[in-house]
């Protein structure tokens, strides 16, 4: 979180745990992880998530949690994942030497440009801090 801070300010330290939680379903009262040491459950807002457009279904995370409060401060997914591509325009062989892009849909309903060789049904890493293509996945 960056933040300004003016002269004469008081700022209190926080001191923040950094858990592993699974994340299980979103509906409308929003995102819910379970603490896979405990097997508690918290529903967060989307505000809370980082890359929300990236979660799936049994998505590992790290929640950072105030250690005070108790109360959870946001999510953090892995730096890259692999996502299965749900629908992209066909490819051409031999498309790998130039670096043009398409639109692929990935599991999630997220899109992500992908170079013209990446086809439906394989499987890509993608940066979740970016949004970007790293790589096909074998």
């Amino acid at each position: 979180i960056e933040h300004t801070w003016n002269s004469g300010d008081t700022i209190f330290p926080v001191r923040v745990e950094k858990k592993s939680y699974q994340f299980l379903y979103k509906d409308e009262s929003g995102y819910t992880f379970m603490d896979t040491e405990t097997f508690e459950q918290i529903t967060l807002n989307e505000a809370m998530v980082d890359a929300p457009q990236f979660l799936k279904d049994g998505q590992e995370v790290t929640v950072a949690i105030n250690t005070e409060t108790e109360q959870p401060m946001n999510v953090e997914l892995p730096d890259k994942i692999v996502l299965l591509v749900t629908y992209s325009e066909p490819g051409m062989k031999g498309d790998t030497a130039t670096r043009t892009l398409k639109p692929a849909t990935v599991e999630t309903g997220a899109t992500v440009n992908v170079p013209l060789f990446v086809n439906e049904g394989e499987m890509i890493r993608v940066n979740t801090k970016t949004g970007e293509y790293v790589e096909r996945v074998k």
